[in-house]
């Protein structure tokens, strides 16, 4: 497809994202409000998921198959499905489960669709996202070539903020040796920042970089649905967005700023231990 033709059908599918997102997004809330405990454990114990995870997931696949049901399905919580169509849905549930757990506002639907990915939902170009807090109703949404946009309005990263005056957001692993890696860095860093935040949601922490809330994020040891639809709002809203060396993001790393502030923070992390 031309590019033109690549911009108008991500904003068809973004219609559909949004319509499912906010479905998800009232489901799992009303879930909330009725109770929760944790139903498993997944890499650590620390590392749960709730039945309300797997019921809004399950509701999330079933509304894109009745939609699309040649599209293939990337998932935290259920097997991948493999479609035909050359789209692939990248879902998480609800990203922050222990923010959710808790009672903690800060917890969000997650939804993208990509072109071309792999099994995992990797190395695709992603269309479009929509991430949804449910609590306050924040409704974020991005196409390719379609700007990003909060509530109708356009989304743009802070720009011209030097290192010394970001406030960076980050999060930790669930595993304790990765963590106290982790915190090892952060001694490094934080004297150079002018703050730091830890959201516990990796979607709103990328949002909330395209709004302006933060100056820069970066974290180590995020899925794919951890962080496809908001990495696609926070790019259409300016960000630059990498890995390790540069590279894409992925599991190893994702760093992401405005494209001055990018570079500096890149140094920082490289100084700090971190192949950025």
């Amino acid at each position: 497809m031309t590019q033109h033709e690549t911009s108008v059908a991500s904003a068809l599918l973004l219609d559909l994202v949004r319509e499912i997102a906010v479905r998800a997004a009232e489901f799992a809330l009303d879930a909330r409000r009725a109770g929760v405990s944790v139903a498993a454990t997944k890499s650590t114990a620390t590392d749960i998921v709730t039945a309300v995870d797997r019921d809004t997931e399950t509701l999330i696949r079933s509304l894109i198959l009745e939609a699309r049901p040649h599209d293939g399905i990337v998932g935290e919580e259920e097997a991948t499905h493999t479609g035909t169509s050359g789209l692939d849905w990248i879902v998480d549930p609800i990203d922050g489960t222990v923010n959710f757990l808790y009672g903690i506002p800060a917890w969000a639907v997650s939804i993208a669709v990509a072109e071309g990915a792999a099994a995992d939902g990797t190395g695709g170009r992603t269309l479009a996202g929509v991430v949804v807090n449910p609590v306050n109703g924040e409704l974020f949404e991005a196409s390719v070539d379609g700007g990003a946009r909060l509530a109708g309005r356009e989304l743009a990263v802070n720009t011209d903020v030097p290192l010394g005056e970001a406030l960076v957001g980050t999060g930790f692993g669930y595993a304790s040796e990765r963590r106290r890696e982790q915190a090892e860095v952060l001694l490094r860093l934080l004297p150079q920042f002018r703050d730091i935040r830890r959201l516990g949601s990796a979607a709103l922490d990328l949002c909330a970089l395209a709004a302006g809330r933060l100056d820069a994020y970066y974290e180590r040891g995020l899925n794919v649905w951890d962080h496809a639809a908001g990495a696609l709002i926070a790019r259409e809203a300016g960000a630059r967005i990498g890995g390790i060396g540069g590279g894409v993001e992925s599991q190893e790393l994702i760093v992401a700023a405005a494209p001055g502030l990018y570079e500096e923070l890149a140094d920082a992390l490289r100084s700090a231990g971190l192949d950025a």
